[in-house]
Protein backbone atom coordinates (compact mmCIF):
# COMPACT_ATOMS: atom_id res chain seq x y z
CA UNK A 1 0.00 0.00 0.00
CA UNK A 2 1.24 3.50 -0.82
CA UNK A 3 2.66 5.51 2.05
CA UNK A 4 3.26 9.24 2.44
CA UNK A 5 5.19 11.40 4.90
CA UNK A 6 3.21 14.27 6.41
CA UNK A 7 3.58 16.79 9.24
CA UNK A 8 2.20 15.25 12.44
CA UNK A 9 -0.17 17.11 14.78
CA UNK A 10 -0.97 15.21 18.02
CA UNK A 11 -4.18 16.20 19.82
CA UNK A 12 -6.03 15.24 22.98
CA UNK A 13 -9.04 14.43 20.81
CA UNK A 14 -9.94 12.29 17.80
CA UNK A 15 -10.49 13.72 14.32
CA UNK A 16 -12.91 11.90 12.02
CA UNK A 17 -13.18 12.15 8.21
CA UNK A 18 -15.60 14.90 7.19
CA UNK A 19 -15.32 16.77 10.49
CA UNK A 20 -14.09 20.34 10.80
CA UNK A 21 -11.05 20.99 13.00
CA UNK A 22 -10.46 24.57 14.19
CA UNK A 23 -7.02 25.15 15.74
CA UNK A 24 -5.39 28.03 17.60
CA UNK A 25 -1.66 27.40 17.42
CA UNK A 26 0.80 28.85 19.93
CA UNK A 27 3.67 26.36 20.30
CA UNK A 28 6.72 27.03 18.16
CA UNK A 29 6.89 23.49 16.77
CA UNK A 30 3.37 23.82 15.35
CA UNK A 31 3.97 27.38 14.18
CA UNK A 32 6.91 26.01 12.20
CA UNK A 33 4.61 23.34 10.78
CA UNK A 34 2.10 25.96 9.60
CA UNK A 35 4.84 28.11 8.07
CA UNK A 36 5.94 25.05 6.11
CA UNK A 37 2.39 24.26 5.01
CA UNK A 38 1.97 27.83 3.78
CA UNK A 39 4.73 27.13 1.25
CA UNK A 40 2.31 24.77 -0.50
CA UNK A 41 0.35 26.61 -3.23
CA UNK A 42 -3.28 27.31 -2.37
CA UNK A 43 -4.31 25.26 -5.38
CA UNK A 44 -2.86 22.13 -3.71
CA UNK A 45 -4.03 20.45 -0.48
CA UNK A 46 -2.17 21.54 2.65
CA UNK A 47 -2.26 18.24 4.46
CA UNK A 48 -1.08 17.07 7.85
CA UNK A 49 -1.81 13.98 9.92
CA UNK A 50 -3.74 14.23 13.21
CA UNK A 51 -3.37 11.53 15.85
CA UNK A 52 -4.83 11.27 19.34
CA UNK A 53 -2.44 11.22 22.29
CA UNK A 54 -2.62 8.11 24.46
CA UNK A 55 -3.77 8.47 28.06
CA UNK A 56 -1.03 9.05 30.59
CA UNK A 57 1.27 11.05 28.35
CA UNK A 58 2.19 14.63 29.08
CA UNK A 59 1.00 17.29 26.65
CA UNK A 60 3.29 20.28 26.25
CA UNK A 61 1.33 23.45 27.07
CA UNK A 62 0.05 25.46 24.12
CA UNK A 63 -2.52 27.85 25.60
CA UNK A 64 -1.90 31.63 25.61
CA UNK A 65 0.27 32.78 28.48
CA UNK A 66 1.61 29.31 29.25
CA UNK A 67 5.32 28.54 28.93
CA UNK A 68 6.32 26.97 25.64
CA UNK A 69 8.64 24.13 26.65
CA UNK A 70 9.52 23.44 23.03
CA UNK A 71 11.41 26.75 22.89
CA UNK A 72 14.17 25.09 24.89
CA UNK A 73 16.77 23.56 22.55
CA UNK A 74 17.02 20.34 24.56
CA UNK A 75 13.28 19.68 24.24
CA UNK A 76 12.53 20.28 20.57
CA UNK A 77 9.60 18.79 18.61
CA UNK A 78 9.21 15.73 20.86
CA UNK A 79 8.54 17.77 24.04
CA UNK A 80 6.03 15.95 26.20
CA UNK A 81 6.09 12.76 24.13
CA UNK A 82 9.18 10.94 25.40
CA UNK A 83 12.23 9.51 23.65
CA UNK A 84 10.12 7.29 21.36
CA UNK A 85 7.19 9.56 20.45
CA UNK A 86 5.29 7.01 18.34
CA UNK A 87 4.47 5.15 21.58
CA UNK A 88 2.69 8.28 22.87
CA UNK A 89 0.17 8.25 20.02
CA UNK A 90 -2.67 6.01 18.89
CA UNK A 91 -1.74 4.13 15.74
CA UNK A 92 -4.75 5.21 13.65
CA UNK A 93 -5.37 8.87 12.87
CA UNK A 94 -6.84 11.07 10.17
CA UNK A 95 -5.42 13.31 7.47
CA UNK A 96 -6.47 16.94 7.83
CA UNK A 97 -6.67 19.36 4.90
CA UNK A 98 -6.11 22.96 6.00
CA UNK A 99 -8.58 25.16 4.14
CA UNK A 100 -7.33 28.31 5.85
CA UNK A 101 -4.09 29.12 7.69
CA UNK A 102 -3.98 32.67 9.05
CA UNK A 103 -0.94 34.05 10.83
CA UNK A 104 -1.73 36.60 13.56
CA UNK A 105 0.32 39.66 14.46
CA UNK A 106 1.85 37.87 17.45
CA UNK A 107 3.05 34.97 15.29
CA UNK A 108 0.34 32.54 16.33
CA UNK A 109 -1.94 30.90 13.78
CA UNK A 110 -5.65 30.33 13.33
CA UNK A 111 -6.28 27.23 11.25
CA UNK A 112 -9.43 25.66 9.89
CA UNK A 113 -8.98 22.13 8.59
CA UNK A 114 -11.20 19.22 7.63
CA UNK A 115 -10.62 15.52 8.24
CA UNK A 116 -10.39 13.57 4.99
CA UNK A 117 -8.97 10.05 5.21
CA UNK A 118 -8.10 7.57 7.95
CA UNK A 119 -4.42 6.61 8.13
CA UNK A 120 -2.22 4.21 10.06
CA UNK A 121 0.89 5.62 11.71
CA UNK A 122 3.98 3.69 10.59
CA UNK A 123 6.87 5.80 11.89
CA UNK A 124 7.58 9.19 13.45
CA UNK A 125 10.54 11.41 12.56
CA UNK A 126 11.75 14.14 14.94
CA UNK A 127 14.83 15.46 13.15
CA UNK A 128 13.26 18.76 12.05
CA UNK A 129 11.47 21.66 13.71
CA UNK A 130 8.27 19.61 14.03
CA UNK A 131 7.26 15.96 13.98
CA UNK A 132 6.56 14.21 10.70
CA UNK A 133 5.10 10.75 10.19
CA UNK A 134 5.03 8.10 7.53
CA UNK A 135 1.41 7.01 7.17
CA UNK A 136 -0.62 4.68 4.99
CA UNK A 137 -4.22 5.30 4.04
CA UNK A 138 -6.77 2.85 5.38
CA UNK A 139 -9.47 1.51 3.03
CA UNK A 140 -13.08 2.37 3.88
CA UNK A 141 -14.75 -1.03 3.76
CA UNK A 142 -18.55 -1.03 3.93
CA UNK A 143 -19.15 -4.31 5.76
CA UNK A 144 -22.42 -6.23 6.06
CA UNK A 145 -25.79 -4.50 6.52
CA UNK A 146 -24.29 -1.01 6.70
CA UNK A 147 -27.40 0.63 5.25
CA UNK A 148 -29.81 -0.93 7.74
CA UNK A 149 -27.42 -0.25 10.61
CA UNK A 150 -27.14 3.42 9.59
CA UNK A 151 -30.93 3.76 9.78
CA UNK A 152 -30.94 2.21 13.24
CA UNK A 153 -28.11 4.44 14.42
CA UNK A 154 -29.91 7.57 13.21
CA UNK A 155 -33.07 6.58 15.08
CA UNK A 156 -31.07 5.86 18.23
CA UNK A 157 -29.11 9.10 17.83
CA UNK A 158 -32.30 11.18 17.63
CA UNK A 159 -33.53 9.48 20.81
CA UNK A 160 -30.17 10.19 22.44
CA UNK A 161 -30.48 13.86 21.49
CA UNK A 162 -34.00 14.05 22.91
CA UNK A 163 -32.88 12.54 26.20
CA UNK A 164 -29.98 14.99 26.39
CA UNK A 165 -32.32 17.89 25.73
CA UNK A 166 -34.60 16.63 28.49
CA UNK A 167 -31.77 16.25 30.98
CA UNK A 168 -30.34 19.70 30.20
CA UNK A 169 -31.54 22.54 28.03
CA UNK A 170 -28.59 22.12 25.68
CA UNK A 171 -28.53 19.24 23.21
CA UNK A 172 -26.16 18.16 20.45
CA UNK A 173 -27.92 19.82 17.56
CA UNK A 174 -26.80 18.69 14.13
CA UNK A 175 -29.49 20.42 12.14
CA UNK A 176 -32.89 19.27 10.91
CA UNK A 177 -31.58 16.99 8.17
CA UNK A 178 -29.17 14.21 9.02
CA UNK A 179 -27.30 12.36 6.26
CA UNK A 180 -28.17 8.78 5.40
CA UNK A 181 -24.93 7.64 3.75
CA UNK A 182 -23.57 4.97 6.15
CA UNK A 183 -19.95 6.19 6.28
CA UNK A 184 -21.02 9.79 6.91
CA UNK A 185 -23.51 8.69 9.57
CA UNK A 186 -20.85 6.61 11.30
CA UNK A 187 -18.40 9.49 11.56
CA UNK A 188 -20.94 12.19 12.41
CA UNK A 189 -22.38 10.18 15.29
CA UNK A 190 -18.93 9.16 16.52
CA UNK A 191 -17.89 12.82 16.70
CA UNK A 192 -21.13 14.10 18.22
CA UNK A 193 -21.53 11.57 21.01
CA UNK A 194 -20.19 12.50 24.43
CA UNK A 195 -17.51 9.85 24.71
CA UNK A 196 -13.99 9.90 26.06
CA UNK A 197 -11.00 9.80 23.73
CA UNK A 198 -10.34 6.03 23.98
CA UNK A 199 -13.96 5.28 23.05
CA UNK A 200 -13.83 7.66 20.08
CA UNK A 201 -10.51 6.15 19.04
CA UNK A 202 -12.02 2.67 18.99
CA UNK A 203 -14.75 3.94 16.67
CA UNK A 204 -12.22 5.61 14.37
CA UNK A 205 -10.22 2.43 13.95
CA UNK A 206 -13.18 0.08 13.48
CA UNK A 207 -12.39 -2.44 10.72
CA UNK A 208 -15.35 -1.36 8.56
CA UNK A 209 -18.34 0.98 8.48
CA UNK A 210 -20.82 -1.66 9.59
CA UNK A 211 -18.70 -2.55 12.63
CA UNK A 212 -18.49 1.12 13.60
CA UNK A 213 -22.25 1.56 13.26
CA UNK A 214 -22.90 -1.62 15.25
CA UNK A 215 -20.70 -0.35 18.10
CA UNK A 216 -22.39 3.06 17.96
CA UNK A 217 -25.81 1.49 18.25
CA UNK A 218 -24.76 -0.28 21.46
CA UNK A 219 -23.19 2.89 22.84
CA UNK A 220 -26.20 5.05 22.00
CA UNK A 221 -28.61 2.65 23.66
CA UNK A 222 -26.41 2.42 26.76
CA UNK A 223 -25.88 6.18 27.01
CA UNK A 224 -29.57 6.90 26.47
CA UNK A 225 -30.48 4.47 29.26
CA UNK A 226 -28.02 6.19 31.60
CA UNK A 227 -29.43 9.62 30.79
CA UNK A 228 -32.95 8.33 31.33
CA UNK A 229 -32.07 7.07 34.81
CA UNK A 230 -30.10 10.20 35.73
CA UNK A 231 -32.26 13.17 34.67
CA UNK A 232 -30.15 15.69 36.58
CA UNK A 233 -26.70 15.32 35.10
CA UNK A 234 -23.86 17.65 36.12
CA UNK A 235 -23.75 20.67 33.84
CA UNK A 236 -20.16 19.91 32.89
CA UNK A 237 -21.25 16.60 31.39
CA UNK A 238 -23.62 18.27 28.95
CA UNK A 239 -21.91 21.51 28.11
CA UNK A 240 -18.70 20.22 26.58
CA UNK A 241 -18.42 21.76 23.15
CA UNK A 242 -19.36 19.29 20.41
CA UNK A 243 -17.03 18.80 17.48
CA UNK A 244 -17.84 21.24 14.68
CA UNK A 245 -19.45 19.29 11.87
CA UNK A 246 -18.77 19.79 8.21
Amino acid sequence: MTTVRLPLFPLNSVLFPGLVLPLNIFEERYRAMMRELLKTPESEPRRFAVVAIRDGHEVAPSAPGMPDQTSLPERGPTAGFGDDPIRAFHSVGCIADAATIREQEDGTFEVLATGTTRVRLLSVEASGAFLTAEVEELPEERGDEAGALAEGVLRAFRQYQKRLAGARERSLSTGADLPDEPAVVSYLVAAAMMLDTPAKQRLLQAPDIASRLRDELKLLRAETAIIRSLPSLPASELTRSPTSLN
